[in-house]
């Protein structure tokens, strides 16, 4: 183990990864750009043939591998883009792969594992359970455990990202990355550093799984108590030790966001690259309004997109409700005849469009002194939203803020 994270591993795996990863090709965002202050650019690993960038990792480890040791059979324990990664991997190389998933895994990344030939056993609401549980399974029946992230093999074939990257922005400054356990962070910052020490690596954690942050200033391996996100591939509670050197040594610092960062990360990238990224690829571009810094070039590594249909529709319902592009206000109506008109052509004449009413006739008991009206509407946003509201206060509605429900 201790021969990888090296100049010439890192050179190897480019070559063998090669086989079967996309090249990423950075993609300038002026939106992105705009907003920061910096020069943005992103690297679209969402659009590998599984849908993230842990193919590589997986690939190359497994090349790694002799024969024999591949001849047993092949485990491993993910979320859903290694298990991907693995499956894909074992299938090009011919060797059996059992996946051990959360039951909390999306089912997009369950049905996909499956459709590449693998086995897949949901134990655990956590990726460190379902990892016991997949040990535990390569013991008894003598698999080559492949590991997501603790792993130098595995962080040498993500680092070829960095390899693309400086291959193709020679002067970039900061290259963001996203952090779960840390097997992508310890392969682009290692070699980031290699090619340039001047290059700024910084991981990106949600705020409800900080295992690296904690750890990094504690000096040791920590392990959380929970964690709580729905950026689901990086819900990580204990970082890997074997890696953990390297982080320390080549990591520049580290940035949390929270999860209404991300729903709205989400709109930004649907909106003006027309891009779906899971939440975890999400990190490194909510990361950028938190940088202390302009003018720089900057990438951001978007490392997956596989979510699923139901959990899209509910970021994309949560990030119009933060966005103030929907919203819900109540007013007291007298019961009478015309009253719902006129509400109507306020909200009409200030061009926002209803999408439900709730007319209660009963949150009174003086009927003819108060009904309440909830009417939820779509704006342009907070500015619109707020012309609309000062509209129905004009004409005497008191009208009062209350939570979208959709």
């Amino acid at each position: 183990m201790s021969e990888m994270l090296t100049l010439e591993k890192f050179e190897e795996a480019t070559e063998v990864v090669k086989k079967v990863a996309c090249e990423t090709k950075l993609i300038y965002s002026s939106y992105l750009s705009d907003q920061c202050g910096n020069k943005v650019y992103l690297k679209p690993e969402n659009m590998q043939i599984t849908g993230a960038y842990k193919l590589r990792g997986a690939y190359y480890k497994i090349s790694t591998l002799t024969d024999e040791e591949r001849a047993k059979g092949l485990i491993t324990a993910s979320a859903g883009n290694h298990a991907q990664g693995v499956a894909y991997a074992a299938k090009a190389y011919g060797a059996k792969a059992v996946i051990v998933m959360p039951t909390t895994t999306p089912l997009i990344k369950v049905e996909r594992t499956k459709s590449y030939g693998a086995e897949v056993v949901l134990h655990g609401d956590v990726y460190d359970e379902a990892c016991a549980h997949a040990l535990k399974l390569a013991e008894e029946h003598g698999y080559t455990f492949i590991h997501p992230f603790d792993d130098p093999a595995v962080a040498t074939g993500q680092g070829t990202i960095a390899m693309e990257i400086i291959q193709e922005l020679p002067l970039v400054d900061y290259i963001l990355v996203p952090i779960g356990g840390g097997g992508l962070a310890t392969g682009v910052s290692t070699l980031a550093k290699a090619l340039n020490p001047h290059i700024k690596v910084i991981g990106v954690e949600p705020a409800g799984a900080n295992c690296m942050q904690v750890s990094l200033r504690k000096g040791k391996v920590t392990t959380l108590k929970t964690v709580n996100t729905i950026a689901d591939g990086t819900a990580v509670k204990t970082p890997g030790s074997n890696i953990f050197p390297y982080l320390q040594k080549n990591l520049d610092e580290i940035i949390t966001i929270e999860d209404d960062e991300l729903i709205v990360a989400f709109l930004d990238m649907v909106e003006n690259h027309k891009m779906i990224v899971e939440n975890s690829g999400l990190l490194t571009v909510a990361a950028l309004k938190h940088l202390n810094f302009k003018n720089k070039k900057v990438v951001s590594i978007l490392s997956g997109g596989n979510m699923d249909i139901i959990t899209m529709s509910s970021v994309v319902q949560h990030g119009l409700i933060l966005r103030d592009r929907i919203f819900t206000v109540s007013v007291l109506l007298p019961d009478k005849p015309g009253e719902l008109v006129r509400v109507s052509s306020i909200i009409a004449e200030n061009q926002a469009n209803v999408i439900k009413l709730d007319h209660n006739q009963f949150v009174s008991t003086n009927r003819s002194a108060a009904v309440e009206l909830k009417i939820t509407m779509e704006a342009f946003g907070t500015d619109h939203k707020n012309k609309i509201v000062a509209a129905l206060e004009k004409e005497g509605y008191r009208p009062k803020l209350v939570r979208a429900n959709l």
